[in-house]
């Protein structure tokens, strides 16, 4: 009896030992955590990953310290510059938003912060995926919407250059291009791309009605269809849609300039002469 006593006596004091460890190193994890933000807001990244790496070695399931560490990477990182270094911030980055998303599949913040890396790397298609899932989590992310539009931007306007060059037609020369065979082909290629940015643009301005930047966008893509046109009317058509996003764009600024916070309670423009 004795005996069992004993067994279970040190069963419990076993167990309230693990669980104040664990207490005790989440406690140590929120201490690191706590300072390696300190040192992030101060912009000291490298100091932030050592204090981020040591608060995820402690709590493993610490999302918010795993975040952090990503984020510390990639604001390391310089977009276009392939040093070997440079390339291991983005790589080392990618694998903490990974197992961030092995804890929480439908973290946002992980999800959109791998296509927007991916976008900054140059890979498009790896960064659409992404973009596409984050919507499955999150479907009235702007942003998220308004990236895929300007991917398939990015997709199309270099291949009708190409053609145009090819061509001899100039990029200030009306369209649209005027072989038949390589303006069929290029349609084949690109139409479904350009129409699927429409899409996406469309829907961040249904989310937002403001959205000058995807204003923009329209237009661009207005500009890359009417290119694919199998008439000049129709090329004038979309020339003519195009143009309405400009003017649409440009009186949106206006709008927006307008709705600010004025400095000081004046704007520049109310400021007396020679002031």
């Amino acid at each position: 009896m004795i005996r069992k006593a004993l067994t279970l006596f040190a069963l419990v004091a076993l167990i309230l030992a693990v669980v104040g460890g664990t207490g005790c190193n989440k406690l140590k994890a929120r201490a690191h955590l706590n300072d390696g933000v300190q040192m992030y807001k101060n912009a000291k990244y490298p100091e932030a990953v050592e204090h981020f790496k040591q608060a995820v070695q402690l709590d493993p399931n610490f999302t918010t310290a795993r975040l952090y560490l990503a984020n510390a990477y990639y604001v390391q990182y310089i977009p276009g510059a392939e040093s070997e270094d440079n390339v291991r911030l983005a790589e080392a980055a990618k694998e903490q938003y990974l197992k961030v998303l092995e804890l929480d599949p439908n973290n946002t913040v992980a999800l959109a912060s791998m296509a927007k890396l991916y976008f900054d790397q140059k890979k498009m298609d790896e960064a659409q995926k992404w973009y596409q899932k984050l919507l499955s989590v999150n479907p009235k992310d702007k942003e998220a919407l308004y990236t895929l539009g300007v991917i398939a931007w990015t997709e199309s306007y270099p291949a009708r250059m190409e053609v145009r060059a090819k061509l001899g037609m100039k990029p200030e020369d009306p369209g649209p291009i005027k072989d038949k065979k390589a303006r069929e082909a290029l349609r084949e290629k690109n139409l479904p791309i350009i129409e699927a940015g429409m899409k996406y643009l469309q829907q961040a301005l249904e989310i937002d009605p403001e959205y000058d930047d995807a204003m923009a966008y329209m237009n661009l893509l207005y500009r890359e269809r009417a290119d694919l046109a199998e008439s000049p009317e129709g090329y004038k058509k979309d020339i003519e849609v195009a143009d309405n996003w400009v003017q649409k764009t440009l009186e949106t600024k206006k709008i927006k300039a307008a709705r600010a916070p004025k400095a000081g309670g004046v704007t520049a423009a109310e400021q007396p002469a020679g002031q």
